[in-house]
């Protein structure tokens, strides 16, 4: 397996994080987050790259050409989309990439509405409530996760490699 590739993806209005309600969101820019992402990913020997945009159409996408790129896990901020975007499941489903659902605040301790994600079932892990210090956590989690894949695949390889070898021992050609 060559080197770890993740892609973050930020929903609409998190371009505005660290100036859109600090109270609920922080003070931490995207740009702060996205730099930092970039600097964790690359000192475990990782590639991140990131995206935001305020367009379910253009994030689909973008999540699309994801496979095309390889990308080993998605961790993905749907913002507004959570509650609404089947579009965005189904790309998300479409592609087959493991993602990390994240949310800066808690979305179960605000309004009852936000606490209905179109993701959460079908996510590897859902981090919210714990402010940016979360897409730290979603990154971690997909390099483990990344590392215990490939550690799996190797295993399952070398299994039917050696049994495929057996039973060509056993069969007559």
């Amino acid at each position: 397996m060559g080197a770890k590739n993740i892609l973050l993806l930020n929903g609409p209005n998190l371009n505005l994080l660290g100036t859109r309600e600090p109270q609920i969101y922080g003070s931490t820019t995207l740009s702060d987050v996205e730099n930092a992402a970039v600097a964790q990913a690359s000192s475990a020997g990782a590639k991140l790259s990131y995206f935001q945009t305020n367009h379910e159409g253009v994030l689909i996408d973008r999540i699309h050409k994801a496979r095309e790129e390889g990308v080993d896990a998605i961790v993905i901020n749907p913002a507004a989309f959570t509650h609404q975007s089947v579009a965005l499941r189904d790309a998300l489903l479409g592609v087959n990439i493991p993602f990390v659902e994240i949310h800066v605040s808690n979305v179960h301790a605000r309004e009852e509405w936000r606490s209905k994600s179109y993701f959460s079932d079908k996510a590897e892990a859902v981090i919210c409530g714990l402010g940016v210090f979360g897409y730290k956590a979603a990154i971690e989690f997909c390099l483990e996760h990344i590392k215990v894949r490939a550690k799996l695949s190797t295993t399952v390889s070398k299994y039917y490699n050696h049994k495929s070898k057996i039973n060509q021992d056993k069969w007559p050609q």
